[in-house]
């Protein structure tokens, strides 16, 4: 959220960052609704203080025994109580249509951030890795998966429906190797482990800024006034609300978790294998750090190097992209995404996000920490994802599978794996 006074004084930044990130609000609008909220509240004001001036001579009055001139004051008071009443009403409404609208306003853009309409236009910022060359026609993770007995599509959607699978034996090995390997990295670079809510309040999504925008995105408990949160980012920034936190040295947050997502807007794409399904698991690192610009982009190259480390460490080759504002949420400042490669669809694919929020998200969250000079002021948000499974796992099958059949297991997986560098075929006796 920005604050009211910030966007008064940068309308057109606003209303540009809205309309480069493809949001239908006018910020014109929301000042107008915000110029009538304020004079009402001028006005209701200045109607309660001459309402306290007559009340405190009416019991002047009162004492001094001059109960006709009181009763004359009572019918103005009365009076004024109606109009106050009217103006109470209407104030109530602007400023329920003025919280609306500024629900809706979206973060500004860093200078940096491309423009853009589409992921599309996403500016490639550098490649790490060679791709691999095949002397045989490689398979896709589905076909890998299902020779290898790893994955099971069918009867993921005869349980769960459409977007559903399930991971057997190795499958499921690899899926949790991933993690530990990514949470082992997290932990190595000082950041706290976290077990947290999957099942959140509906303010809880709203003031990190996945609410109202991304509500269809998301899975409603019914009756319950609950969501299934699509990322621990939710519960690991909400965890430090309405406080008042120390960042003198950032505040560094991981959290393993499942996540659901209903994928709406998306049919038809990606229909295909593991790579846009409803329940999936990731670790996510959070960091609360102190609002200064350089402090924060300098968590954002951060954050941004763990995971790139962490495909170095599965031997994966992949690229770095510089976000377009077509491409941003509603609360991001600045972003990247990392996309690695995936033989079967000839094309990076993307499993990584990094963003930086500035202030955008403390301000919903109420999350403020005190400067050098002692004053309050909201912190600066980030969030990355770590590793994300099993979406990891095409990338992960397709580049180290092998001419015999057999699949290679990079070196830092191994130790999670049982000692194994290979997933052999089946019918073979050293299958894992």
């Amino acid at each position: 959220m920005l604050e009211m006074k910030w966007i008064r004084e940068h309308a057109e930044e606003v209303q540009a960052a809205a309309v480069g990130k493809r949001m239908d609000i006018s910020i014109r609008e929301l000042l107008e609704r915000d110029e009538e909220r304020r004079a009402l509240l001028l006005e209701t004001e200045e109607g309660r203080r001459v309402r306290n001036s007559l009340s405190a001579d009416i019991g002047r009055l009162m004492q001094a025994g001059e109960r006709e001139q009181a009763e004359g004051l009572r019918g103005q008071v009365k009076q004024l109580n109606d109009q106050l009443a009217h103006v109470e009403a209407k104030l109530a409404v602007v400023q329920e249509e003025v919280t609306r609208l500024q629900w809706l306003v979206p973060n500004v853009v860093s200078p940096d951030t491309p423009l853009g309409v589409s992921d599309e236009d996403n500016v490639e910022l550098r490649r790490v890795g060679e791709l691999p060359v095949f002397d045989y026609e490689p398979k896709d993770h589905v076909e890998l998966g299902e020779r290898h007995d790893l994955i099971d599509i069918p009867r993921g959607v005869k349980i769960g429906g459409t977007r559903s699978y399930v991971l057997k034996g190795a499958g499921l090995l690899l899926h949790r190797a991933v993690q530990q390997l990514a949470l082992d990295l997290l932990l190595k670079h000082g950041f706290t482990p976290m077990e947290v809510p999957l099942m959140v309040r509906e303010n809880t999504l709203l003031n990190t800024g996945f609410f109202p925008t991304g509500r269809d995105q998301v899975y409603e408990l019914q009756g319950e006034n609950k969501w299934l949160v699509g990322t621990s980012e939710v519960p690991l920034v909400s965890y430090y609300a309405d406080e008042i936190v120390d960042v003198q040295e950032p505040i560094k947050l991981a959290a393993t978790s499942t996540c659901f997502r209903s994928e709406v807007g998306s049919g038809g794409r990606d229909v295909r294998g593991l790579y846009r399904v409803h329940q999936f698991a990731k670790v996510e690192q959070v960091i609360l750090c102190a609002p200064d610009a350089k402090e924060s982009e300098r968590m954002l190259q951060e954050i941004t190097g763990h995971a790139e480390e962490l495909l170095q460490l599965l031997e994966l080759p992949y690229r770095v992209v510089a976000v377009c504002t077509g491409d941003m949420s509603q609360k991001t400042y600045k972003q990247y995404d990392i996309e690695t490669w995936m033989p079967s669809r000839n094309a990076y694919g993307e499993t990584h996000s990094s963003s930086n929020l500035h202030d955008f998200q403390a301000r919903r969250s109420n999350i403020r920490c005190r400067d050098a000079q002692g004053k309050l002021a909201y912190c600066h948000t980030l969030n990355n994802t770590a590793v994300a499974s099993p979406r990891i796992l095409i990338p992960l099958l397709e580049n180290h599978q092998q001419a015999d059949g057999s699949i290679r297991i990079p070196a830092a997986l191994q130790p999670y794996m049982g000692g194994a560098e290979y997933l052999i075929l089946p019918h073979e006796d050293e299958e894992i």
